[in-house]
């Protein structure tokens, strides 16, 4: 029987820095980050192919609305995870009505991301 072949998960982040950060952390967790660098890559993603298992948004993005993307996703069905800023609470109360089911800080992603990426996917 062929092993079963890790979940993708969109990675949707401009910044290189965050970009590798997050891709990172999905990997740890035993995910296949696809990188998704702005709206139109989204659309591609989203618009193709199966269905990935979530999307991770950078709410920070220069090259495309955070939020946008947050809507986006969701309404493509993909459980959302966004990261932000700690003290932007109206950006992350806009995400969490947008469709994100979690709006973590990027401190908490840097420092658990990979164990906050599994339970985010198993569903707790």
């Amino acid at each position: 029987m062929a092993p079963h072949p890790a979940p993708r998960v969109l990675i949707v982040a401009d910044d290189l820095i965050w970009a590798s950060r997050l891709t990172a952390a999905a990997q740890r967790a035993g995910l296949r980050p696809v990188p998704v660098p702005d709206q139109a890559a989204l659309e591609l993603q989203v618009g193709e192919g199966p269905v990935p298992a979530g999307a991770v948004i950078d709410l920070g993005g220069h090259r495309y609305d955070g939020v946008a993307a947050v809507t986006r996703a969701a309404a493509a069905g993909l459980r959302v995870l966004a990261v932000s800023q700690h003290d932007d609470l109206p950006l992350r109360k806009r995400a969490l009505a947008a469709g994100a089911r979690r709006v973590l800080s990027y401190n908490k992603m840097h420092a658990d991301g990979p164990d906050v990426l599994r339970r985010w996917l198993d569903g707790s």
